[in-house]
């Protein structure tokens, strides 16, 4: 089983920076065409699960969104218009006159910060169980399981997501109004989320490139052309690109972890050697290796005597 390391080099594609990805099992025998397809998929598809993530913790939180004309204020304006006919004109006029209703609020109310949302969430326990199952989901296609170990599959990510969306059901039997978000990246297809924040973050498979060792995987190859066909057990670490992009940038032969070790360890060097040039030109002989009965103390195995309490 050949595990493929992906690394995402989309800017935008979880919300994670360069360093997000995930682990895929392949095999040595399998098509590159299908291994760049299955890839293209499970991406998008974490992509999508990230859109889902956002809209339905809204809708747990604030409720179904409101219509375009009634964003950005729980205010609407009704307007009346009343026919007036005055014996001094011979014309009639038409008059509108503003009156405000506040928009209905439910005894769970939370006016949403963004004022999108109605304010109006469910009740507490289905609240809970629609912010349960997009935890779930967020937690399995987060860039941690690379460092558990856990390789991602198409099923999985389908079946959470029809989990994410039978509690969206739940919650709202009668179903979400059309222009609600979360409706949206629920039912439709990747197609046509193409239009969102994150739509350019996915990427259609006849146009993806898939790189490693700053080689690239060759179409109708097989993936034993690339890494070998004795390396069933090995690991690979990828990155998809768009076709004519070229090779993806090198990997930072510095982790971030070991930069900021550096960083820290050269500061307290560096303050070290101010303190070394402010101390007195005698200082040294503060120092356990200037004592010159230390050699003495060493060979007689005294210095790490240590003294018990003494009673008088």
């Amino acid at each position: 089983m050949v595990l493929i390391s992906l690394k995402s080099t989309l800017g935008g594609a979880s919300g994670s920076g360069g360093d997000d990805g995930f682990l895929f099992e392949t095999t040595a025998s399998t098509p590159v065409d299908d291994l760049i397809e299955s890839l293209v998929e499970i991406h998008n598809a974490r992509v999508r699960s990230r859109l889902i993530i956002d809209s339905v913790k809204d809708l747990a939180l604030y409720g179904i969104m409101k219509r375009l004309e009634s964003v950005g204020t729980d205010e609407v304006c009704l307007f009346l218009v009343k026919m007036q006919i005055a014996f001094w004109f011979a014309a009639v006029s038409r008059q509108s006159h503003h009156r405000s209703a506040q928009i209905e609020k439910g005894p769970n109310y939370i006016a949403d910060p963004s004022r999108e949302r109605s304010g109006n969430p469910p009740d507490a326990q289905m609240a809970e169980i629609l912010q349960r199952e997009v935890e779930s989901l967020e937690a399995y296609i987060d860039k941690q399981q690379v460092q558990n170990k856990i390789a991602l599959t198409m099923d999985c990510i389908e079946e959470k997501i029809n989990n994410v969306r039978g509690a969206v059901a739940m919650a709202y039997p009668m179903g979400l109004p059309e222009w609600d978000s979360a409706r949206r990246v629920i039912d439709d297809s990747i197609d046509n989320l193409k239009d969102t924040n994150l739509g350019s973050s996915l990427i259609d498979a006849k146009d993806a490139a898939l790189w490693t060792c700053n080689k690239e995987f060759l179409r109708g190859t097989l993936v034993s052309d690339r890494i070998g066909s004795c390396n069933e057990k090995t690991k690979v670490i990828a990155k998809l690109t768009r076709k004519g992009a070229g090779p993806p940038a090198r990997e930072s032969i510095i982790s971030e972890a070991e930069r900021n070790a550096m960083t820290a360890y050269y500061f307290q060097r560096q303050e070290e050697l101010k303190r070394l040039a402010q101390a007195d030109e005698d200082d040294y002989l503060n120092s356990d290796w200037a004592d010159p009965k230390g050699m003495k103390r060493n060979l007689q195995g005294l210095n790490d005597l240590k003294t018990s309490s003494l009673m008088f």
